[in-house]
């Protein structure tokens, strides 16, 4: 049984705030009889004094600082308990699923996540980071609500968000990263490390895939530090390996065929007419971080 009530916790709130009855009244409005009632009506069903007289002033016993400490948790889950029924009548989403290719760059996710946190901070992200056709098969399958991918499942719609840079690179000591230009059969001969494909379909991997030996891994972290200890050779993003290239950790390889390639991302919402302003917002603030304008999206 509830023996105390949230008003009356607000209340001794309040007055601890505004540093007395008489201005915590001002402060909520009421009579500083009302506010000095449903303290003592709080210690009369609690059995606990939490405010003693020191002087001319009330200050909280030690069992008081205790109970408002808890109270506090209490009242802010109360409010975020408000903002989300809110949120709820009004339409919002009280979860949004995004799911993004491990080779998207993160630091514009991040950014688009953290300006989404402040305008719907009652609506929970599941973020899925997937490879390949795993994020088009959580599309197709309704597992998501958002995907960023470099390709969508046969009739959804998507936008052009951003291109991404793929480099291929080895340690400067691999026997690749000589200086002389590769052909076709040289990496061929040599250790490809790649990322496994997260789809239970399992398609495969991505990229060029001939050599005779190949390592598959499940993360594109896991690749970067093979590749640095020497072991292999790989396309991995640009963003993700720009401060090995710097600290010459890794090394460009020189292909006969280019080093670099750009693979364009795309982002769709499994059924954007039917997207709660929450779904909006989120691709709203992708679209911002990406420097990418909305556009009327072209069928992919």
């Amino acid at each position: 049984m509830i023996r105390v009530s949230l008003e009356q916790w607000r209340m001794l709130q309040a007055v601890v705030a505004a540093g007395g009855f008489a201005r915590a009244a001002e402060q909520v409005h009421k009579s500083p009889s009302s506010v000095n009632h449903a303290v003592q009506k709080l210690e009369e069903r609690l059995g606990v004094e939490v405010f003693e007289v020191q002087g001319r002033k009330a200050v909280l016993t030690p069992a008081g600082e205790a109970l408002l400490r808890r109270a506090e948790h209490l009242l802010e889950e109360a409010a975020e308990i408000e903002a989300l029924a809110g949120a709820l009548a009004a339409g919002v989403e009280s979860e949004v699923r995004l799911a993004v290719d491990q080779i998207l760059p993160r630091g514009p996710v991040i950014q688009a996540l953290e300006r989404f946190s402040r305008a719907y901070p009652a609506t929970r992200v599941q973020l899925e980071e997937v490879v390949l056709s795993g994020g088009p098969e959580l599309l197709r399958e309704g597992r998501v609500d958002i995907l960023i991918a470099p390709e969508l499942p046969g009739g959804y719609l998507g936008a052009w968000l951003t291109d991404q840079v793929m480099v291929c690179v080895a340690h400067p000591g691999h026997p690749l990263a000589d200086g002389r230009r590769l052909t076709r059969r040289d990496l061929q001969a040599q250790r490809q490390i790649v990322v496994r494909d997260s789809g239970e379909q399992q398609a495969g991997e991505g990229g060029w895939l001939e050599a005779d030996q190949r390592w598959t891994v499940s993360h594109m972290s896991t690749a970067r530090e093979i590749l640095c200890s020497g072991i292999g050779f790989a396309w991995l993003p640009l963003d993700r390996i720009a401060e090995d290239l710097a600290q010459g950790r890794l090394v460009e390889l020189n292909l006969e065929a280019g080093t670099r390639h750009e693979v364009p991302f795309y982002m769709a919402h499994a059924d954007r007419d039917r997207a709660g302003a929450a779904s909006q917002a989120l691709m709203e603030a992708l679209e911002a971080a990406f420097g990418a304008a909305p556009s009327e999206p072209p069928e992919r």
